[in-house]
């Protein structure tokens, strides 16, 4: 096994288009501003999530999973080897006789910073479901996030969160748009629904998914968006079609993790310009003042067996936003935002 950490982002949403261009500068300048009045942190929660048991039902459910996958994939044997992340490195050696609460917990805590919009490539109506990778190949990624609310420290529970990312190739499904790194005129792409997915959180405020490490695109580095639904209503086909959110975020990862993944066969095949963690304006922002890292663990000896992450960050459960969909999932089919809609209108439920 080896431990590293995923950089978390976790962002509360100010709404800007999310269509056409992203002006990267103009958020940068705007998530200044607004971080000024932001807690920065889940330090004050620590001592609540220990006192409650949250921090031990962490600890037990994260080694129950790697127990339970390493047993899915067959690898009887888990390699230690240091865990380091750029300019982060530690000289903790993890061995399997390491306690699960020094390997499991959450030490670290979660920038919180204001998010002024979900980006180009959101799409509305997608399914709730825990497994997200549609056939994509690329380094599996099993990911746990925890949400808290971050005044009271206590699991928001019962809330859709939705993740979405690029494939291997830096491509986003669901989406038409010149940017997306395919063809601004493949309109079969907005039928497509991989690495696009939504779950219900439990009685911790988790939600789990599996999925793949991202790759990369022009002008960003790898990352994972986040948003949290306050009050969607599933359909009865089990899509969420709702356009308000309570927290839009990012999730960023280490660059030795990022080069180590980028080096495989599938994600070499990747053509778009590579932006390093450094390069990336919006993860310098938050790198530049505050330490917001938490623990990942490699399933076996390689990347390719692939990778168990855990993060949690806290929202404002009183804040509750507007979003813009680049797109919406019908029952019909995907349709651009700026195309007119099928028969039935925004309400009509995306295809089963």
């Amino acid at each position: 096994m080896r431990f590293s950490t995923f950089l978390v982002n976790a962002l509360a949403a100010t709404i800007a288009s999310a269509h056409g261009s992203h002006d990267i500068h103009k958020e940068q300048a705007i998530r200044r501003t607004l971080l000024q009045d932001t807690k920065r942190d889940l330090s004050h929660c620590a001592a609540k999530i220990r006192s409650n048991g949250l921090e031990a039902r962490n600890v037990q459910r994260r080694a129950a999973r790697l127990d339970s996958l390493i047993e899915k994939k067959g690898l009887k044997e888990k390699a230690a080897r240091a865990a380091a992340d750029g300019g982060h490195l530690s000289n903790a050696s993890y061995t399997l006789s390491t306690p699960e609460e020094t390997v499991f917990s959450s030490n670290n805590s979660c920038v919180l910073s204001p998010e002024v919009t979900e980006g180009p490539y959101y799409v509305a109506g997608e399914y709730i479901r825990e497994n997200i990778t549609d056939g994509q190949q690329g380094v599996a990624l099993h990911l746990e996030v925890q949400v808290l609310d971050i005044d009271t420290c206590d699991p928001v529970t019962d809330v859709y969160t939705e993740i979405w990312h690029a494939n291997s190739t830096g491509v986003y499904s669901g989406v038409q748009n010149s940017m997306n790194g395919n063809s601004e005129n493949d309109a079969s792409n907005l039928d497509l629904t991989y690495l696009r997915g939504i779950q219900e959180t439990d009685s911790d405020g988790v939600v789990q998914f599996d999925t793949l490490v991202p790759g990369h695109y022009t002008g960003r580095t790898n990352h994972i968006h986040i948003l949290v639904h306050p009050n969607a209503t599933a359909q009865p086909n089990g899509t969420i079609l709702d356009t308000t959110a309570s927290h839009v975020g990012q999730i960023f990862f280490d660059q030795d993790l990022i080069t180590e993944v980028e080096a495989t066969t599938i994600y070499s095949k990747n053509t778009q310009v590579l932006t390093l963690n450094t390069g990336d304006s919006i993860l310098a922002e938050e790198a530049a003042s505050s330490d917001p890292y938490i623990e990942y663990v490699l399933l076996g000896d390689s990347i390719e067996d692939g990778i168990l992450g855990w993060l949690a960050f806290g929202i404002n459960v009183t804040l509750s936003k507007s979003v813009s969909a680049a797109a919406t999932l019908y029952e019909t089919g995907g349709v651009s935002s700026n195309s007119s809609g099928p028969s039935g209108g925004p309400g009509a439920p995306s295809r089963k």
